[in-house]
């Protein structure tokens, strides 16, 4: 018998677990640093009333929270369709699927929220680069930092191209600047500013780079096809 063959686990199974886990362990961080506010708008998110759930960031973030383990479910059972049709890399597949939308659809609806004036207040643009970070604080920095850090995370890992941190930061620009312009044309009482747009693609180009060797190891053609079949030796 050949003794000289590892017992480890595949790189990639191995690979997978440990993402989880520190998955599992941000989502747990996130919950205690979290969990005063959410222990307000927890009642109101409960008893399922629109004003002071949905309409307020606490509430968001609940909400948030609580649906990741569906989340969780919906990319196990992407993965279990894509592995009976024969799909490779189908869990890393259906996680950036779920990941995107899950991480970015939240942070969308927070920037979207209208403020106390929506609609009685005109739009407001501030085009001057930098002149709004002094405003922003560290938490508003952060805040547009995870904008669309998950779309710049996982994309790459889902689209072959968008395989580069340059394209990943003009997609998280591009995205920044529909929602900036949604905040204008819809009055939500809130300024529609470059720097936002700037600290926002700067946020999908660092989550690009934290998810760089991943999405550099994949595929460089991911499908949903599944792969055919050799043809037996004649």
């Amino acid at each position: 018998m050949n003794h000289d063959v590892p017992l480890s686990a595949p790189p990639r199974r191995t690979g997978g677990i440990v993402f989880l886990g520190l998955a599992v362990l941000g989502s747990a961080g996130a919950l205690f640093v979290l969990r005063r506010p959410l222990m307000m708008s927890a009642p109101t998110c409960m008893a399922g009333r629109w004003h002071g759930c949905v309409d307020t960031f606490n509430g968001v973030v609940f909400l948030t929270l609580v649906t990741l383990p569906l989340a969780v479910l919906a990319a196990w059972l992407l993965a279990r369709r894509r592995r009976a049709a024969g799909v490779s890399s189908a869990w890393p597949l259906s996680l950036a699927e779920v990941g995107m939308v899950h991480g970015t659809v939240p942070f969308v609806w927070m920037i979207l929220m209208p403020g106390a004036g929506a609609g009685l207040v005109p739009g407001r643009v501030s085009l001057v680069p930098l002149r709004d970070l002094i405003t922003m604080g560290p938490l508003g920095i952060v805040g547009n930092l995870l904008v669309f850090a998950s779309l710049g995370f996982f994309a790459p890992m889902r689209f072959a191209a968008l395989a580069s941190v340059p394209r990943v930061l003009a997609l998280g620009a591009g995205c920044s600047v529909l929602v900036e312009t949604a905040q204008y044309v819809l009055q939500l009482d809130r300024v529609s500013s470059v720097d936002d747009v700037l600290v926002n693609a700067a946020g999908a180009a660092l989550a690009a780079l934290a998810s760089r060797r991943r999405w550099r190891t994949a595929p460089d053609t991911p499908s949903d096809r599944p792969r055919p079949a050799l043809a037996p030796a004649a």
